[in-house]
């Protein structure tokens, strides 16, 4: 009995290590925007949401080569990121906090909105059936497994371009001190345009992901956008090693929580560890104070 036991919690920690991955591929974009521009964007998710749907119609309707498909909606979707920061943030990068996110919040709905319009609330999928992995009387989705992998390499990539580039440079120096970017004679609209593309880049990247695991509708954002929030603010607001850590810790108390009982208990668990961590270190685990 305890050694099933012990398998079971194994496959569950396990589990939720895999889907840490895509977690921390999230947070990873909605931090990199905040710690350069310094407003969240509550409509990150339902950027996603657009990559997801993009992935289901070229690959799951016209028969388009995923891995072209892919390419396809991580362009768009960084697309997409450019254009909230320069039709809606912009405008209001000066504005309180407030105005900030009412702006990006509306957003959100208005998006909801249009994807509701273009392709109705019908659940979709993109079909793709990949098998199950069984190692040791445990077993794991090649799509989760896949997931992982895949956003491990998007955080590595990132990583090189923050640490082996001049824009990579400037936007590390900026997120954590804003005042660098006079110093450094850096062009402030360039780093935040570059930002906001890779931004949502990783959006995009993690909708292809998303999407060989999910189900995609208008409101799908909302299964993931809370609680990337919440892992940016456990892991620490801008700080995209806090969020990379806060990521893991999250999904593995989702995973392990959802073992003894409904999935949704887990997400409770995970809940209840953020708001008592709040009142512990209100800064975020590697949050500056």
């Amino acid at each position: 009995m305890d050694e099933i036991f012990d398998i079971f919690l194994l496959e569950a920690l396990i589990n939720g290590i895999l889907f840490g991955g895509v977690l921390a591929l999230l947070s990873l974009g909605l931090n990199l925007i905040f710690g350069v521009v310094d407003v969240v964007w509550i409509c990150y998710a339902e950027l996603v949401m657009f990559g997801m749907y993009t992935m289901y119609w070229l690959a799951g309707v016209y028969d388009v080569p995923i891995l072209l498909a892919a390419v396809a909606a991580i362009g768009l979707v960084a697309i997409m990121g450019l254009l909230v920061h320069v039709l809606i943030i912009a405008p209001i990068l000066g504005s309180p906090p407030i105005n900030q996110l009412l702006a990006t919040g509306g957003l959100l709905f208005f998006l909801q909105s249009v994807a509701t319009l273009m392709f109705s609330i019908e659940f979709r999928n993109l079909g793709l059936r990949l098998p199950i992995l069984e190692f040791n009387e445990m077993y794991f989705s090649y799509a989760r497994l896949l997931a992982f992998g895949v956003a491990l390499v998007g955080m590595a990539a990132v990583y090189l371009f923050l640490t082996r580039t001049y824009i990579g440079a400037a936007i590390r120096a900026i997120s954590q001190d804003r005042e660098v970017m006079v110093l450094m004679g850096v062009d402030s609209k360039k780093v935040y345009w570059v930002t906001a593309l890779v931004g949502g880049g990783l959006a995009g990247l993690a909708a292809c992901l998303l999407v060989l695991q999910y189900d995609v509708h208008p409101f799908v954002g909302i299964s993931f956008g809370p609680i990337t929030f919440i892992i940016c603010v456990l892991g620490g607001l801008g700080n995209m090693i806090g969020g990379f850590v806060a990521a893991f810790i999250l999904s593995i108390i989702i995973s392990v929580g959802g073992l003894y009982s409904e999935m949704e208990w887990g997400y409770v668990l995970a809940f209840v560890f953020f708001i008592v961590m709040m009142f512990i270190r209100p800064q975020g685990l590697l949050g500056k104070k």
